[in-house]
């Protein structure tokens, strides 16, 4: 009897270790990380979950078991939740074998896509970013943008970030699903998801859309004027929620939009406002002190302002220097601009301009690349109009920023 006994117990042994391995195996960045319980700005239940993993990791069995328990009571529509609920529930038994037992059943791509979730969960505590350190595409905010959203698509994570009179401060972070094929959007049907910088453009009411939507979508401006002048096509990118019978999707699961669960979704939306919140998608965020931020806003205010007062002079060569030979807008290249302005600038006594409201966002994957919005107040001899405008900025092989593209916000 003794001798079962301890066979018993050697099996129980070995599959809370095989457990252990696997949950280790998630992330080999775990390795770096301390004794310390992980911290984050995201929801209780993902915090649950992570706490479990390293309490599993650690082979802490009872304490694992103990919070995944009350995290599936509390959301038994967490589908990963439940797979390592049954897998600590087999490893006790001493009857597991490989991550998801329970879900054998499933299809191998299901199964695979479970490992993908926790794994990108997982990744997000183990290699967070340190205190201090911000996106680098904020450089202003202009006072009414009161929030803005980042989004890390390596990292299947929704970063939400509140101005506070131009300071960033971090209010929360949210698990994400993407695009089935990943980023970089190209093409109507492509299956992937834009990067660059956009904005939302409305809500849909849940009470509007199929349960598929959850509650609700914020759709974005893709594609924005740098997508179409690139070429690229497609339209009904959105954030939006998750079935009401789903808790999460996995990490790529939609056909180009982002996925939030709809508990997060609830909790954002009050903040999200429609022709104002911007929403920078990164392939893979950079991130660097909130100094280098400052810096550079200050530098590119310098960029603008030699602009404006170049225009204002009524020296269109000078104005002209600032805009790049491959400039184009909706109907015109640098050859016609450059015609109109000469044609314009003739009529011309004076000119007094005004900007307010700028914002200053530097674009993901392109670090030569500068997008501004601004109110713009003209006034002339024989002309007065109020106006939101957009520009790109790019900084060329002789170093200096010329503009690109300029139209209506």
């Amino acid at each position: 009897m003794k001798n079962n006994d301890r066979q018993i117990k050697r099996l129980k042994t070995g599959s809370i270790a095989l457990l252990s391995g696997l949950c280790l195996s998630l992330s080999t960045a775990y390795a770096q990380q301390t004794e310390e319980q992980p911290t984050s700005h995201a929801s209780n239940y993902e915090n649950q979950l992570i706490t479990s993993l390293q309490d599993i990791q650690e082979q802490r069995v009872d304490g694992a078991m103990e919070k995944i328990e009350s995290l599936v009571q509390n959301n038994p529509k967490f589908k990963l939740a439940q797979l390592i609920y049954g897998d600590l529930l087999l490893a006790k038994a001493g009857a597991i074998n490989d991550f998801g037992n329970p879900f054998a059943s499933l299809p191998a791509s299901e199964l695979a896509g479970l490992r993908n979730e926790a794994q990108a969960r997982w990744q997000h505590y183990a290699s967070h970013p340190d205190e201090g350190m911000v996106p680098a595409y904020l450089l202003q905010l202009n006072p009414e943008i009161k929030h803005a959203i980042v989004i890390d698509l390596n990292k299947s994570r929704l970063y939400l970030y509140e101005n506070n009179n131009g300071e960033l401060n971090l209010l929360s972070d949210y698990y994400v699903s993407i695009g089935k094929n990943g980023a970089v959007k190209q093409r109507e049907g492509d299956k992937r998801t834009p990067i660059g910088v956009y904005h939302i453009t409305d809500f849909l009411s849940p009470n509007k859309l199929p349960d598929f939507y959850g509650s609700g979508a914020f759709p974005i401006n893709y594609p924005n004027s740098l997508d179409k002048i690139a070429g690229k096509t497609g339209y009904g990118i959105w954030l939006h929620g998750t079935p009401t019978n789903t808790y999460s999707r996995r990490p790529r699961a939609s056909d180009g939009c982002v996925t939030l669960s709809n508990n997060d979704l609830e909790t954002i939306k009050p903040l999200l406002k429609t022709g104002q919140t911007p929403v920078i998608i990164a392939e893979a965020v950079n991130w660097v002190k909130s100094e280098s931020i400052t810096e550079q806003g200050q530098h590119f205010s310098a960029v603008l302002n030699s602009w404006l007062q170049d225009w204002q002079s009524l020296d269109t060569e000078r104005y002209l220097s600032h805009y790049s030979l491959t400039f184009r807008n909706s109907k015109k290249d640098y050859a016609a601009w450059a015609l109109h302005k000469r044609r314009v600038s003739k009529q011309k006594k004076f000119i007094e301009i005004e900007l307010s409201d700028v914002n200053v966002f530097s674009y993901p994957g392109q670090e030569n690349m500068r997008v501004i919005n601004f109110r713009q107040n003209y006034r002339s001899n024989n002309y007065n109009n109020t106006s939101h405008k957009q520009q790109y900025w790019k900084q060329e092989d002789d170093g200096a920023w010329r503009i690109i593209y300029e139209g209506p916000a």
